[in-house]
């Protein structure tokens, strides 16, 4: 008896050892197989305990996981919030939020008591770029657009992905300092080239700028944009890594295969304001298209002087836009002493900057883009009440592409394919599925916007003002915007201040 008892036992464990062995072959080849989630096509079964514990976290988190905003560059809350709306889940949740509205920077819109009724609200109007002053302004419909990142920086993938959404959603794609490569043209959306320090896809042989390049690239884009320096690396030019030159990027750059591409620290044939309005004005007769600057901010030296170079030279010699880039950027490989120390948050940036525009009467001239972490629908209805017109953000789109911030960026390793250039890391970024994530992404953004405005009583974003939106100065203590930072009057000096604001 004990001898047949053990057969069947034996017969037992082996059938369920070969329904285990079944149901891992079953889930290994499901993961393979799949397209929605990058981390399981390229980590099959292994990548499972990444979603188990992101699922078990919300009943956990008060014995084992850290809090939802505790995180750095990024918290949780904030990824989880870009995850929904990129799948366009919504942005509901229970039980109240876990945001501190106690912690000095944060942000609180000021609600109207009698908000605007859904038969009164507009749509939020596009903007006209370079109307007036170029052959072929160009109208930009969507308030978030997709910053500057790369090709080389970012993989061939998440660009189409990229440009594929930006073109469903209706905003622009910003080329990054890499060149204008076949990816970004892939979507037809209206493309923004960045002209870097290296001049990497409009230059000539010895690194100047080709004006026959520029005149073929203004067929097919609808802006340009001189890059003076980036929020995360200020004071440096950019940098790829060797082991990401592949022979592709290389001849769209025009560099050696393999070889770190390292641009200048800034633009050989600009070293000040009138070199670069000589540049800008050079640039936008040459191609007719509108021609702007992206820039970090160190101080209030360098938009004081544009701005009375302009008046002195004539608004003709204006940038169509100046794209500011906060000190917390950091979608670019970077020394950590440059993305830690350097340049000033966009919390405090972005005031400066429209100040010297208002009290130059130039706002009406110079379109605003502000970047720095916005990736949510707040920061960037804050960024909108401080002045800008629109809002640019590298990362906001990475998370919807599926990036879990592995902080891999630099090393040629992402698990996710979103900054890598292996072919097998690459396979788990599906095109087909992560381009309407990242319409998805633009869509929900504005859609949130607007409806932070018509809670704060405007028919649409482009209503938000300072007096909108308070800042958090310590606990249970707020000031209004237009408080700390007083609008300006023509010819006045804006009033010194300093605002601080949240991670």
């Amino acid at each position: 008896m004990t001898g047949i008892m053990g057969v069947i036992s034996y017969g037992l464990g082996t059938i369920i050892g070969f329904l285990l062995i079944g149901v891992l072959v079953f889930w290994f080849i499901q993961d393979l197989t799949q397209k929605k989630h990058t981390v399981l096509r390229n980590y099959p079964l292994i990548g499972r305990l990444r979603f188990f514990f992101e699922e078990m976290g919300e009943y956990f988190r008060q014995y084992f996981f850290a809090g939802d905003r505790d995180e750095m560059p990024f918290n949780r809350a904030t990824r989880g919030w870009v995850y929904k709306e990129a799948k366009n889940e919504g942005g509901i949740i229970g039980f109240g939020s876990t945001n501190d509205l106690r912690e000095p920077g944060g942000i609180i819109f000021v609600n109207h008591p009698y908000p605007v009724l859904e038969e009164d609200r507009l749509p939020t109007p596009s903007l006209v770029i370079g109307e007036g002053y170029c052959k072929h302004p160009f109208e930009a419909k969507s308030v978030v657009n997709v910053s500057g990142m790369s090709f080389g920086a970012i993989s061939a993938p998440a660009v189409e992905a990229l440009s594929r959404g930006a073109g469903v959603a209706g905003c622009w794609m910003d080329t990054g300092e890499g060149g204008l490569s076949p990816h970004h043209l892939s979507g037809n959306c209206d493309v923004i080239m960045q002209i870097g320090t290296a001049k990497y896809g409009i230059r000539n042989a010895d690194g100047t700028l080709s004006a026959q390049r520029a005149k073929e690239l203004a067929n097919v884009v609808k802006a340009f944009e001189i890059k003076l320096s980036q929020g995360a690396k200020p004071g440096k030019g950019g940098v790829l890594p060797g082991a990401k030159v592949t022979e592709e990027i290389a001849r769209i750059r025009g560099i050696p295969v393999g070889v770190d591409s390292i641009s200048p620290n800034r633009h050989h044939d600009i070293a000040n304001v009138n070199d670069l309005l000589d540049r800008i004005a050079y640039v936008r007769d040459l191609t007719g298209r509108p021609v702007g600057v992206k820039t970090a901010i160190g101080g209030w030296d360098f938009m004081n002087e544009l701005c009375e170079a302009v008046l002195r030279r004539g608004k003709e010699y204006a940038p169509d836009f100046v794209a500011i880039d906060g000190g917390e950027g950091g979608s670019g490989a970077a020394p950590q002493t440059l993305m830690d120390h350097v340049s000033l948050p966009i919390a405090e940036a972005l005031p400066r900057v429209v100040d010297s525009l208002l009290q130059s009467d130039l706002k009406g001239r110079i379109r605003v883009i502000a970047a720095g972490k916005l990736v949510t629908s707040a920061k960037a209805s804050w960024a909108l009440c401080a002045g800008a017109d629109f809002i640019n953000t590298a990362r906001g789109f990475m998370f919807a592409l599926g990036c879990i911030q592995a902080l891999r960026c630099h090393t040629n390793t992402c698990p996710t394919g979103v900054t890598t250039h292996n072919k097998r890391l690459q396979r788990g970024l599906v095109i087909e599925e992560k381009y309407l994530r990242v319409a998805n992404y633009v869509k929900n953004m504005n859609k949130e916007i607007d409806m932070l405005a018509h809670s704060c009583g405007c028919r649409h974003a482009r209503e938000l003002k300072r007096e909108h939106v308070r800042i958090v100065l310590s606990a249970n203590q707020s000031m209004a915007l237009n408080m700390l930072y007083p609008y300006p009057t023509p010819g006045a000096k804006p009033v010194a201040a300093i605002t601080p604001f949240a991670a």
